[in-house]
């Protein structure tokens, strides 16, 4: 599977601090194996971070067993595509870095949704 993002072009980094991705190289690239499809570069919040807990995937609490610190609001993370979903059609979905969001996420996500929750950074958009 080529890693590029929703228009095409090659992904870019997520985030490497903390480190994301299925693969934990900092990219939302996937593959066959990734059945989650973790490609969605997202920008954590308050409301999201909730709202996945309470849905059974608590990202807030650290797990060092796994080398997890748990994520706060404004941490860049790659989301399963459907959990992002979930979130959206709950009005808790979370800003979307377009550039480093996988392409295969347009199978599951419409890509006006994903640029209606385009993330702007003027500093740069990725760590």
């Amino acid at each position: 599977m080529e890693n590029l993002n929703v228009f095409g072009q090659p992904i870019i980094t997520c985030s490497k601090a903390p480190m994301t991705g299925y693969f934990r190289d900092g990219c939302c690239k996937t593959n066959e194996e990734d059945i989650g499809m973790h490609a969605v570069c997202s920008v954590m919040t308050e409301d999201f971070l909730n709202f996945s807990k309470i849905h059974g995937n608590d990202l807030i609490t650290p797990r060092p067993e796994f080398n997890f610190s748990g994520l706060k609001s404004g941490d860049k993370w790659c989301l399963c595509a459907s959990r992002w979903k979930e979130a959206f059609d709950a009005g808790v979905a979370p800003k979307v870095i377009l550039e480093a969001t996988h392409e295969c996420t347009l199978n599951i996500l419409q890509l006006d949704d994903l640029i209606k929750h385009a993330y702007r950074n003027d500093i740069g958009l990725s760590d």
